[in-house]
């Protein structure tokens, strides 16, 4: 009798959300979108024997596809709830993105290189969501025309507070950023008050791409 394999793609993805729960992500919801979201869909062919790994992995444009302990971690500290219009800054591979479709009602998502949001529209399609919105443009000035939002989620490290963001969400919205100049940033939550302020909450260090201005110039 063969020996059952134990390194296949399912046992691989269940160690993975094993060890998330290991780092601190409980969220049932979060955990069920990581587990039923192909993260090998979303990386580059040199890196999808990697896609299980707790790991950042570089995609196109020299950005990369988030750690998946990250990706939960925000997923979760951003709290969205079923009926949440969820504004996300940096599309990226839109692995992000997937993951935040499965939690909300609608996601509106920004990404400002043509490249990316081009790949990242197609796996959309072939995934078969309908609940996600695109758009190729500066991800520092939000989507105003839209808002406001429920929740904010930035995916590439703002400079300083992001105060063009933050005055697009609702008054008692929350807004998670990677915040800092440097190569390790402060992950930030800021819940409003509902009467135009925030509580800003400092939950971890990261390291992210900078939060860049305007749309990039491709080749």
């Amino acid at each position: 009798m063969s020996e059952p394999d134990d390194d296949t793609p399912e046992t691989r993805l269940a160690r993975l959300v094993l060890s998330l729960r290991s780092q601190g992500v409980s969220d049932a919801a979060v955990l069920n979108a990581i587990e039923t979201t192909p993260r090998e869909m979303f990386t580059p062919d040199l890196f999808k024997e990697r896609a299980f790994e707790d790991s950042a992995l570089p995609i196109a444009c020299g950005q990369t596809i988030s750690q998946p302990y990250i990706v939960g971690l925000m997923s979760q500290a951003l709290k969205v709830e079923p009926r949440s219009r969820v504004l996300e800054i940096g599309t990226g591979s839109g692995y992000q993105t997937v993951i935040l479709s499965k939690l909300a009602r609608l996601v509106y998502t920004v990404e400002r290189y043509r490249t990316l949001m081009r790949d990242a529209e197609a796996r959309f399609q072939a995934l078969g969501l309908t609940n996600v919105i695109t758009r190729f443009g500066d991800g520092g000035e939000g989507w105003a025309k839209q808002a406001p939002f429920d929740r904010i989620m930035v995916t590439a490290a703002a400079p300083d507070e992001p105060k063009a963001l933050l005055a697009q969400l609702k008054p008692a919205g929350i807004l998670v950023a990677p915040i800092g100049k440097g190569p390790v940033q402060s992950l930030r939550r800021y819940v409003g008050d509902g009467q135009g302020g925030f509580t800003v909450e400092a939950l971890t260090d990261v390291r992210f791409v900078p939060l860049l201005d305007g749309v990039a110039r491709e080749l």
